[in-house]
């Protein structure tokens, strides 16, 4: 019972930091108006400056989470979230609204850093591929959530997110477990880059986050550029149940293949599922009830490849350690696919159309396939 309440309390702590994002992206209009004054990047910086934390602090969280404790770090991260968002909700000035986010992001970083390691250790062999998929299924609960409860106002959104992450705060530190002091380690500026290299070097540490980086590097942008490519009303229809269909495969197509397959297995197979559905994309281009079929299949196998990373942390490092060194990597690599995957395939579908969009989206699910082999070779010969 206490491992489900664990695994259950991390998973809301998961909703809670995809609503640091969510929070601002579902009134991204009312910010625009309150900030009238700035220009369309500086409102967009608003969102994305969380993300940023992630992609140039990643590794380094897990390193932090590594050495000061999961249970310190995660209650730390809840409460600071709590804080940042209660001050939030006063409505600031731009200037302070921004460094508000920013300390935002080390709290959202920490959150998903310590999240699949405390999951994976709470769970046992048989549902460990269950919790984890659990897991990579809190962004796009979070977005639905919040636009079913729609319209929301900044102040009376922002105080429920504080009392959420407050109240989930509390909770984990009643239920986790004390830390374990960490065996001590060597420090100066040179350990600490010898660590970074060791966690991209590892064949174990660095899969899941090169694998993850393809899905990333896709699945963002389709969402925000595939709906609005879509002719009359089946737009707003492929933009409500993209999302709905990739959580849901992955919450019960992808836990049954897990308890079948290995997570990187899954992973690959998640990849080459989908790259029939981005051929067929390109050739039913503009036919509004193909192109939304088409968009639905990608969003199901990628939703396959989403579960199956956060699973290969676990199944690829048997150790706490091991663990918290992967989390860290899947979220700077995660951090850099999502930030760079939507400008470039907007550019890409701007300039060569739907067969250059479908032919960059191909060359990436080979590489998530390639990397994860590389990967597997390297992880045999290491073990011979």
């Amino acid at each position: 019972m206490r491992q489900a309440l664990t695994v259950l309390a991390i998973w809301c702590a998961g909703l809670g930091a995809a609503a640091q994002f969510g929070k601002i992206s579902i009134l991204y209009a009312d910010f625009a108006t309150l900030y009238a004054g700035q220009t369309a990047e500086a409102i967009g910086l608003v969102v994305s400056v969380v993300g940023m934390v992630g992609l140039i602090f990643g590794t380094t969280a897990g390193l932090m989470v590594e050495r000061i404790g999961p249970r310190r770090a995660i209650v730390a991260a809840l409460a600071m979230g709590a804080a940042m968002s209660a001050l939030q909700a006063q409505v600031l000035p731009y200037g302070l609204m921004l460094l508000s986010r920013l300390i935002e992001g080390f709290s959202h970083l920490a959150i998903v850093v310590v999240g699949p390691m405390v999951m994976a250790g709470a769970t046992s062999a048989r549902w460990r591929g269950a919790a984890m998929t659990l897991w990579s299924s809190f962004f796009g609960v979070t977005y639905t959530v919040l636009a079913l409860l729609a319209p929301w106002r900044i102040e009376g959104l922002f105080l429920a997110h504080a009392l959420w992450m407050a109240g989930l705060a509390l909770v984990l530190a009643a239920i986790l477990p004390p830390d374990v002091a960490p065996a001590p380690r060597g420090g100066g500026a040179g350990g600490r880059l010898g660590q970074h290299l060791e966690i991209y070097r590892s064949p174990r540490m660095a899969a899941p986050a090169m694998g993850f980086f393809c899905y990333t590097f896709l699945y963002v942008a389709l969402l925000t550029l595939l709906p609005v490519q879509i002719p009359g009303d089946w737009a707003v229809w492929a933009a409500a149940a993209m999302p709905f269909v990739s959580i849901a495969l992955s919450l019960t197509l992808g836990v049954w293949l897990l308890s079948r397959l290995a997570p990187v297995r899954l992973v690959q197979l998640g990849y080459a599922v989908a790259i029939p559905g981005f051929l067929g994309l390109a050739l039913v281009w503009g036919q509004a009830g193909a192109m939304t079929f088409a968009a639905l299949w990608i969003a199901g196998a990628l939703g396959l490849v989403q579960g199956a990373s956060f699973a290969a942390i676990p199944a690829l490092n048997p150790t706490t350690e091991g663990r918290a060194r992967a989390a860290g990597a899947i979220a700077q690599l995660g951090n850099l696919g999502t930030t760079t995957g939507t400008p470039v395939l907007a550019a890409i579908l701007a300039g060569a159309g739907p067969g250059g969009l479908a032919l960059i989206a191909l060359l990436a699910c080979a590489l998530g396939i390639a990397l994860h082999r590389l990967q597997a070779r390297r992880r045999q010969i290491l073990s011979t």
